[in-house]
């Protein structure tokens, strides 16, 4: 067995996450890893919507096993069936968020205060509670009541606009990223206004209400793309996969695949040019900066692709390392899992939930060196924790929780032995 992990720089906080789906579970999950001890509040006989976003589903046995993504943005948790439509539910939570040091909602703007657990009734109960809102729009505005999803903030935000073929190409047209990064970047966003927050309340002793927006967060991470704008005048217009400052920094086609190129100095491109045998294209005025390489963007291109379609990427791959331009191959998910920088930064982990059932995780990116994330907790199963959080948090004893159960208030799955780590996947 592992040995127990190190306390993490979180440890003794307690987060009450009272959210589903991605943003906020993200976010939940990332204050998780770094040892927070985080209760996941879910509805009694459904919980996270995303338990049954599948296929693929983790087969455990169980009538309704759990789908992928929710395991994705739900480790280091303790899942708590309580129904808070109901009185009684609304006060059981209103109890944990008395002893909370922070709570995360992803509800619509207004949708918790029927329940008394919006900011302004719990930190009253609680001023020192930093109160997590993540919504599409904000708690403010003209849209603030509109529900949000990523795929709408992807097109509302500007960033479907300069994604996708540029228009005259074959498969023009405006594209979503391959991943719910609207949702994920609120989710980054969310856990650093919440860090900071921790550290006004160390300061001043008070809570606060954190109001965090997918728009919002989409808009902030346009970063060059909408400089260019305020600055240039210009809208963004689609570019496929090309850079819009900077050349070459784009795909290209070799003889057996695709590869990609990133020459960020005017070094690099003369390393490159020489490397193809193209000192004439290093030598040409119009190309000598990377303002000439931009404007005169299409003619090089098209004479770099001419002297790459030759080479076989492998082969051209290492030849660039070794002259020191920078590029890569575009793997697919499983080649990327598999390749030995991610195995030795030990970034696949297998974990064991409480009914003995493995599930790989994707871990914590960066590494504390005094305090590291740590893995203590599989993606828990629907209700798995409640009677322990009633009894140990709240101190009901077993005939409470059992009036409880009855009367459809809170909900629980069998005990089983607690999760672990194991050693990381290959």
């Amino acid at each position: 067995m592992a040995a127990a992990p190190q306390p993490g720089p979180l440890t003794g906080i307690k987060v009450l996450d009272l959210s589903r789906v991605l943003a906020a579970p993200w976010a939940t999950q990332i204050l998780g890893d770094l040892g927070a001890e985080v209760l996941k509040v879910e509805q009694p006989g459904k919980g996270d919507d995303t338990r049954g976003w599948g296929p693929p589903f983790l087969e455990d046995g169980s009538a309704r096993p759990d789908a992928a993504y929710y395991l994705c943005a739900n480790r280091n948790k303790r899942s708590v069936a309580i129904d808070f439509a109901k009185p009684e539910g609304a006060a059981l939570v209103r109890r944990l968020a008395a002893e909370a040091d922070i709570v995360v909602e992803n509800f619509r703007t207004g949708g918790l205060a029927k329940y008394g657990l919006d900011a302004a009734t719990l930190i009253a109960a609680n001023p020192r509670l930093i109160y997590c809102s993540i919504t599409g729009f904000g708690q403010t505005g003209p849209y603030a009541s509109r529900g949000g999803y990523d795929f709408l903030i992807q097109g509302m935000s500007g960033l479907m606009s300069i994604t996708g073929r540029p228009s005259g190409e074959q498969g023009e047209g405006p594209m979503k990223v391959g991943l719910p990064v609207s949702d994920l970047f609120t989710g980054l966003y969310a856990t650093v206004s919440i860090l900071a927050a921790l550290n006004h309340r160390t300061r001043s002793g008070e809570g606060q209400h954190i109001d965090c927006a997918l728009l919002d967060s989409q808009v902030a991470l346009l970063v060059n793309q909408a400089m260019n704008y305020l600055v240039g005048g210009s809208v963004p217009q689609r570019l496929g996969n090309a850079h819009p400052n900077v050349v070459p920094y784009r795909d290209f086609a070799t003889s057996d695949d695709y590869i990609l190129v990133a020459c960020g100095s005017d070094g690099q491109f003369r390393a490159l040019c020489a490397l193809l045998g193209r000192e004439d294209l290093s030598s040409d005025p119009r190309y000598a900066t990377n303002a000439g390489r931009l404007r005169d963007r299409r003619v090089l291109e098209v004479e770099l692709a001419r002297s790459i379609m030759p080479w076989r990427a492998a082969d051209l791959l290492a030849a660039m390392e070794k002259v020191g331009v920078p590029g890569g191959p575009i793997n697919s998910v499983d080649q990327v899992l598999q390749d030995p920088q991610i195995v030795a930064r030990e970034m696949l982990r297998v974990m064991r939930r409480d009914d003995g059932t493995e599930v790989s995780v994707i871990g914590f990116p960066a590494r504390l060196s005094r305090s590291p994330a740590s893995y203590r907790l599989a993606p828990p199963r629907l209700g798995q924790d409640t009677h322990m959080v009633l009894s140990e948090e709240l101190g009901l004893d077993v005939e409470e929780i059992e009036r409880l159960k009855a009367a459809g208030v809170v909900a629980m799955s069998e005990p089983h032995r607690q999760s672990e780590e194991r050693e990381p996947a290959a």
